[in-house]
This record gives C-alpha cells, structure tokens and sequence, in this order.
C-alpha cells in the first residue's frame, strides 16, 4: 500500500484545493496520518473510498480526542552590540501565546477489497464549544455512524449532516461531555444503589446534604 505521503499527494493532484498534509507520530509505532480540513474532509473520503488504488471501503474505528486551550512559549534570540566593541551580548527572549483548543476526530479505514490499511484520518473542529462541529463521515462509511454519535456524546462534536445524531450512552437530559479533560464528576451519587471505593464517601455527602441518611 502506499504510503501516506504517496496518498496525500494523489490527494492533491486530484483536489487541488483540499486542505490535507502528512501528521507524523514520532512514537515507536510510527503510525503516521492524513489531516484534513473540515472543509475537505467529506470530499477526502470519498476519494479514499472510491479510488482503484486505495478502495478504502470500511471505517474500522472512529475516536475523539480533547485538546484544551494551552499556552505556548516561543524562545528567540537578540544580540545586543558591545559599547566597548567586545562580543555582542546574547539574550533569551521568552514570549507567550494561546493555541486555542479544538476537538479532533480519528478514523482508521482499511479496504477489505484489496486486503490493506489501515489509513487514518484526522480533522478537527475549529473550537471546543460553539465551534465544535465538522461534517459527518457516515455517507461515506455507514459503520462511522454509532460511533460519531459516541463521540457527539462524550466529546461533544457535532457532526453535521449525520442521519441520526442523538445521544447514545447517556441520558437525554444530561449536560457534559464525560470524556472532555476539563470534565468535572457530580457529587451526587445517590442514583448508585451500591456505591464502592470512593464513590461511598461521595455517596454519604450526597445523601447527607439531600436530607437522607448518610449511611
């Protein structure tokens, strides 16, 4: 199969203007990925579905992935002329700035007509919040359908254009995302009929500040 630089290339030849490149994993897997603009996304995958080369016809997986707002600190470098005419004086001039945070969302596509992959696919919302959106993939993958309803539901993303895009794990009236790294846990754990662990201390405070028995 090729690799993911050789797809990203044909990707390109073939959609001029798709927002793709090659995201490198530095790690020992060295599983490198295709990122692609939500812009693009949609019309990626159809060619990664519909080229003879490649016929990635099955989205084995799809996950999300939180990350948060950070601060990066960017380092320079200033010379500083010598008055005595010695050598210049070098200093290190730390700057900060905001990445803002964003959603992302992995998809692992094989072809079971030619016997190869994975390829994984990446794109990314452009916010955590009123932003989190980016297209749907299950016109393009039927089985990428449960699994972004997972995702919009423990995540938060909104995929648009899905067929059927409700909660699938927790309840209608339910108001985080529990996989986001800023999610914070409720106190109230009287809904465990037989809580362990921590959860029974949490569970005596709950029923304590409710009025009920603490024990």
């Amino acid at each position: 199969m090729e690799t993911p630089d050789q797809i990203c290339s044909r990707i390109l030849s073939r959609l001029p203007g798709a927002e793709v490149s090659v995201l490198q994993n530095p790690g020992p897997a060295a599983q490198h990925s295709l990122l692609v603009g939500r812009q693009s996304v949609l019309e990626v995958a159809e060619f990664l579905r519909d080229d003879p080369e490649l016929r990635l016809d099955y989205c084995s997986n799809v996950t999300g992935v939180d990350w948060p707002e950070k601060i990066i600190v960017d380092v320079s470098k200033v010379s500083t002329p010598d008055p005595a005419g010695g050598a210049p004086k070098v200093t290190e001039v730390k700057t900060e700035r905001v990445q803002p945070g964003y959603l992302e969302v992995v998809y692992h596509l094989y072809s079971v007509s030619l016997r190869h992959g994975p390829v994984i696919l990446r794109t990314r919302t452009a916010g955590r919040d009123a932003l989190a959106a980016v297209p749907s993939l299950t016109p393009v993958w039927r089985s990428a359908e449960f699994q972004e309803r997972e995702i919009f539901d423990l995540f938060g993303v909104v995929f648009e254009n899905h067929p059927d895009l409700r909660r699938i794990l927790m309840w209608d009236g339910f108001k985080d995302h529990p996989m986001r790294r800023d999610y914070v846990e409720p106190e109230d754990y009287e809904w465990e009929p037989t809580p362990h662990g921590d959860l029974v201390e949490k569970a005596k405070k709950a029923r304590a500040q409710a009025g009920g028995t603490p024990g």
